[in-house]
């Protein structure tokens, strides 16, 4: 299955890249409000559920563009965001990628997330660990919340929680070092994986935003939660993640 999930965001992400420099002839429909999709979302996602149908036509899917979910009771869910980082996209910002997971019984089984420009593949199994073009992963050892690195994102979906949000980060810009917005909730989460990043937390996120990344931080040694430290829910999209040193620090530091 993880080969399956690999080929298909390389072949999904080879497509993306070509399409980077054609981006201005490209037709854009806004969603909702600070959300967007172009053809390349949705030639990217038609070309990851052809392949994963044609391998498992039993599976459910679960992906952005999709109207609603293809076999919501079977065992095994795909989770699939075919473009990660849209709005970057757009505006020609190199900050994306494919993220694909499969979840059976609600439990993370693979996750793979790919960057097409700098042609990195994040990829886990759960209990196999978490590589990086077939190099094994790690999280930070940072010890200290003022020398950690942390990523988070502007409440997309929820601007109701700005002021949740500006508090949250007002105390981590106090207590840390260091502050990176990199727009992709799924590299953002294989940034911890790699140890790039030393935490990352946002709320109000979709499933397929984060379901890849929760099993690279896990398989990478790292805690991905809720923000208030409880089990993550993807449904409900708030997710903390960072080595177990800073972990149950930030949860304090982040406490609403």
């Amino acid at each position: 299955m993880l080969y399956v999930a690999v080929r298909a965001a390389r072949r999904a992400g080879d497509m993306i890249a070509r399409s980077y420099d054609e981006r201005d002839t490209l037709k854009i429909t806004r969603k909702s409000d600070r959300d967007y999709v172009t053809e390349v979302d949705q030639r990217a996602e038609s070309m990851i559920i052809r392949e994963i149908r044609r391998h498992y036509p039993d599976h459910g899917v679960i992906a952005e563009e999709m109207d609603a979910p293809t076999n919501p009771d079977a065992p095994m869910q795909w989770y699939i965001d075919p473009l990660d980082g849209t709005t970057n996209f757009i505006h020609g910002y190199p900050h994306f990628a494919v993220s694909i997971a499969a979840f059976k019984h609600g439990k993370p089984m693979l996750a793979v997330v790919h960057d097409p420009i700098r042609d990195e593949t994040f990829e886990a199994r759960n209990g196999g660990g978490a590589f990086l073009n077939r190099r094994r992963l790690r999280v930070s050892d940072e010890k200290r919340l003022e020398h950690a690195l942390f990523a988070s994102g502007i409440p997309a979906y929820r601007r109701e929680q700005m002021e949740v949000f500006q508090q949250r980060m007002d105390r981590c810009m106090r207590a840390m070092d260091g502050y990176r917005r990199g727009g992709s909730a799924a590299l953002d989460l294989a940034y911890v994986a790699a140890g790039r990043l030393d935490a990352y937390w946002e709320a109000g996120l979709q499933p397929w935003d984060i379901a890849a990344g929760y099993l690279l931080v896990q398989e990478a040694g790292g805690l991905a939660t809720d923000i208030d430290g409880a089990g993550l829910d993807l449904d409900r999209g708030d997710v903390l993640a960072a080595n177990p040193h800073l972990h149950p620090k930030l949860t304090r530091l982040l406490k609403a």
